[in-house]
């Protein structure tokens, strides 16, 4: 299984996920992925808009299809694939994930994941239905160079880029700036190298930008992630989890995070010793 090809790439839309749904409900192939320079109506779990720079991250949405049993982890899977993507791109960058969807650095927000199923006709992980009938768009947004002062004033405290473009700020002092490998995406910015396309769209010597880069590696670690068995999932989750011994409250209760179970719920130890599990279609985390 394999994905980025076909793949349709639009300077300006209003969410690439709505333009991936509909090229599944048509029948595009698995594997099929859609970006953008900048989205109009970017959305993250529970209708949250999605706002970059045009140019400025990784708005990315790939199908996959056929999706069935093998899939139920995907909601854990992917933001694994997010989190290696990272790391490669800004070698030692350490990412974690703030449960369901959200990637981390230092506790600032770097990247988010909005999955789409679609069995049978509903949106659903269950049923009946053939394997045949069923897909997902797996959306990805990923701040890449996007200035501190750029992000919505409401974000500027709790969102991070992997680079910062100006050569100072929150980013700078990130790990990772100390300890990029020379030669590659992070070398290139070090020594001052301007990202363009090709003007031929070809040629050894011409630096792709970054986000065609990033793509281009999610499109490897989806690879990876989306068909790893569960235990192997589970594990590399739980070893990234960036909630487990925090307090948290939601709404109904408040708790401390204990990790996810099997099936990627969360795990809340109660104020008064009991166990509480949380699917993420049921809760927003304050934390």
């Amino acid at each position: 299984m394999s994905f980025g090809a076909p793949h349709r790439h639009f300077r300006r839309t209003d969410s690439t996920n709505a333009r991936a749904r509909e090229l599944a409900e048509a029948g595009a192939p698995h594997g099929t992925v859609v970006s953008a320079d900048e989205q109009t109506a970017g959305r993250g779990r529970q209708g949250r808009t999605w706002t970059a720079p045009p140019g400025k991250s990784l708005l990315y949405s790939a199908i996959l299809r056929p999706l069935d049993e093998r899939h139920r982890l995907l909601p854990l899977s992917a933001p694994l694939a997010v989190c290696e993507t990272a790391e490669e791109l800004a070698p030692g960058t350490e990412c974690a994930i703030k449960w369901p969807n959200d990637i981390w650095i230092d506790n600032r927000k770097l990247a988010g994941v909005l999955i789409e199923a679609h069995m049978s006709g509903r949106s659903s992980w269950g049923g009946d239905a053939a394997p045949q009938d069923g897909w997902a768009v797996i959306g990805v947004g990923l701040n890449l160079t996007i200035e501190p002062d750029e992000f919505p004033s409401d974000l500027q405290d709790t969102a991070v880029s992997l680079f910062d473009p100006t050569g100072g700020g929150r980013g700078s002092s990130r790990r990772c700036l100390a300890k990029r490998r020379p030669g590659g995406l992070s070398g290139a910015r070090e020594a001052g190298t301007r990202f363009h396309r090709p003007k031929d769209g070809g040629g050894h010597s011409a630096r792709r930008p970054p986000t065609v880069l990033a793509a281009t590696a999610l499109n490897r670690h989806l690879d990876r992630w989306v068909t790893a068995n569960a235990a192997e999932v589970l594990t590399a989750w739980r070893a990234r989890d960036a909630l487990r011994g925090r307090e948290i409250c939601w709404d109904g209760g408040s708790g401390v995070a204990d990790g996810i179970d099997d099936s990627g719920d969360l795990v809340v130890v109660a104020g008064d010793g009991d166990r509480v599990v949380l699917g993420a279609g049921e809760v927003h985390l304050r934390l």
